[in-house]
């Protein structure tokens, strides 16, 4: 990235996320294709190069094992604003996804054709707003008037709101700057930016110049958590069932392996994020993962018929975000409920 004086303006960044996103849909097209041709089965998962279950999925070849009849391809994003746009151009089949984006996605009178149908984790300390130290920043409201970089549309836009709204700011009362993790990076390296509200492993980094203001845990403990969702297209739960059911045990397996395998879980997790065995194992404990017997309760997701407090979350999510402005307006809880996948959810724990 070239040291210029100053950060890219926000059209040039969408202008280079929409030109990624379509490099992706381009690259996906023929699987598209072969997936609705009656061709080999196929599935297009789109993950974040962040620390959780899926990762263990993708490395151990869980769901390739589980479907030897399947073509996987997995596919990695930056954000959730991404993985909305990659549906849309119906380049996907599966893909994490942040609660905040999940619920934009839902949100307006275009809901996109996608359902949550998985829980990956639960946002804690692996999330959080950092201030470079040279500012001498020690608290949010500290922030006023400076310039703070955060991928929006994200969970961490999310946060970053709620701990602005918490300080008694308003998002006119500093100066907002979209950008992605790796360019966050960059812009604190160069000083343009004063404070950052990110995600590992890009947090890490800043936390080595940076103090910590708050954190998604914190956050959530006040009443407004985030989760990363996995969602599936409404073409696959029309196509594909079987599938989603062969992931989701996948999903859970790894869930189990985090707890049962700790030492195997950070050697996948390492592996695919080019980190050593010590960064994995001090990431995934920043993490909040759950059980599969925690997913399905009445406590997170739920079971068909019976959606949990997910549906509240996300309901609130969007409200919230309503409120901010940052859409025209929140679906009704009925149209939020009506975006869960929860058939065959408890065969999980069988």
């Amino acid at each position: 990235m070239s040291p210029a004086s100053r950060s890219p303006s926000r059209r040039l960044l969408l202008a280079g996320a929409l030109a990624a996103v379509s490099a992706a849909v381009t690259g996906c097209s023929s699987d598209s294709e072969a997936a609705s041709s009656g061709g080999s089965k196929r599935l297009r998962i789109g993950y974040f190069a962040f620390p959780s279950g899926d990762l263990i999925v993708k490395n151990r070849k869980l769901l390739e094992k589980a479907l030897p009849d399947h073509k996987i391809s997995w596919i990695k994003f930056d954000s959730g604003a991404s993985v909305n746009q990659a549906f849309l151009g119906k380049s996907l089949d599966i893909a994490a996804l942040g609660s905040s984006p999940f619920a934009r996605g839902v949100s307006g009178s275009s809901p996109i054709p996608y359902k949550v149908a998985w829980i990956l984790d639960v946002a804690g300390e692996n999330e959080a707003l950092v201030a470079r130290k040279k500012t001498g920043i020690t608290d949010v409201a500290g922030l006023r008037g400076k310039k703070i970089a955060t991928p929006f549309a994200s969970t961490s836009h999310y946060s970053l709101l709620a701990a602005l709204e918490s300080a008694g700011l308003k998002p006119s009362d500093v100066q907002l700057i979209d950008l992605q993790p790796q360019p966050i990076l960059a812009a604190w390296q160069r000083g343009d930016i004063d404070a950052a509200y990110v995600w590992l492993p890009t947090l890490d980094e800043l936390r080595a110049t940076g103090t910590q203001l708050t954190s998604s845990k914190e956050i959530g403990a006040a009443g407004k958590p985030t989760l990363d969702l996995a969602v599936v297209s409404d073409e696959l739960i029309a196509r594909d069932p079987a599938a989603i059911d062969a992931w989701r045990k996948a999903e859970a397996e790894a869930l189990r392996l985090l707890k049962s395998d700790p030492d195997g879980s950070v050697k996948a997790v390492a592996a695919e994020l080019g980190i050593s065995a010590e960064d994995a194992a001090a990431q995934l404990k920043q993490g909040v993962f759950l059980t599969p017997e925690q997913v399905v309760s009445a406590d997170w997701l739920g079971t068909e018929g019976s959606p949990g407090k997910l549906l509240t979350y996300v309901s609130d999510t969007a409200a919230f975000l309503a409120e901010q402005k940052q859409i025209d307006a929140a679906p009704s809880q009925d149209a939020v409920r009506k975006a869960f996948y929860s058939k065959g959810l408890s065969d999980v724990l069988q």
